[in-house]
């Protein structure tokens, strides 16, 4: 997927693709100039971005892998701006962290169970509980492995539900993780810097912050949703089955997720389509 950036000597606009490292070294394919995209955008964001251009596009289990992505690599930010956070309380050189966080994560780099299981030691050291929405069914997991591994093809419906379930956690964790977030953001801020001091005399670096999902909660207006409970038009969820067979606790938190999800696309996924462009 790629996106357009505008070349600062000659300001036309060129299209570049998502780099793995978020540092983009283009030319200009009008005027030849050299120059230097740094976008700053973590991973999941970028991922769970491109799962919602897709689904919004109509390609339903696209969009499915992008999200299951985006959660893996959501956990991941998770343990890196934990680790980082402590380093920092703990006066320790940030350089030397992030190095050492590094070399520990390769470890896990190609085990999805142990970086889930890295997550979950991470949020109780952090928060001081359990993370009790580690559970395939909260996770979507059924659903996940249903489309990505047996090739199911989904209703655009379920995987709205599926897009919101994974909006919502990623959302409550960020908000969980307040300025923690910034230790992550730091580092790959001095990411960047390296990149730039090896750029040759006469390329111009950009750095662009672009429009996505999760920039509703942190730079947009989107309020929190509101805890379950009894209010003027939705009152609290009793215990039993509803209709559908389904749980009514559950069928409420999930009515409060595709909500939040809604919210937030209604607020973003028009700036996510402009985005796109050609």
């Amino acid at each position: 997927m790629d996106f357009p950036t505008t070349c600062p000597t000659c300001g036309r606009e060129n299209r570049a693709e998502y780099a793995d490292s978020s540092v983009h070294d283009l030319s200009c394919a009008h005027c030849g100039a050299a120059y230097c995209v740094l976008v700053r955008k973590q991973k999941f964001e970028v991922l769970f971005d491109l799962g919602t251009r897709a689904l919004m596009d109509g390609y339903a289990r696209e969009a499915v892998a992008s999200f299951a992505a985006a959660l893996e690599r959501f956990f991941e930010f998770y343990v890196r701006s934990y680790a980082l956070e402590r380093a920092s309380d703990t006066a320790s050189d940030f350089g030397a962290a992030t190095a050492a966080l590094t070399a520990t994560w390769r470890h896990v780099a190609s085990q999805s169970e142990r970086q889930l299981g890295m997550f979950a030691l991470a949020y109780l050291l952090r928060e001081g509980k359990e993370p009790d929405f580690l559970t395939p069914a909260a996770l979507g997991a059924d659903f996940r492995n249903r489309v990505i591994h047996r090739g199911e093809l989904p209703a655009r419906a379920d995987v709205e539900a599926y897009a919101a379930q994974v909006f919502a956690l990623i959302d409550r964790l960020l908000t969980e993780l307040g300025d923690g977030a910034k230790q992550a953001e730091l580092a790959q801020e001095q990411a960047f810097a390296l990149h730039i001091a090896g750029l040759p005399d006469g390329v111009t670096a950009v750095f662009e912050e672009h429009p996505g999902m999760f920039r509703a909660r942190r730079f947009g207006t989107l309020a929190p949703m509101p805890k379950p409970g009894k209010t003027a038009t939705q009152p609290a969820p009793k215990s039993g089955m509803n209709s559908s067979g389904m749980n009514s606790a559950r069928a409420y938190q999930q009515a409060q997720q595709q909500a939040l999800f809604q919210r937030a696309l209604e607020e973003r996924g028009k700036l996510l389509k402009g985005f796109k462009g050609g």
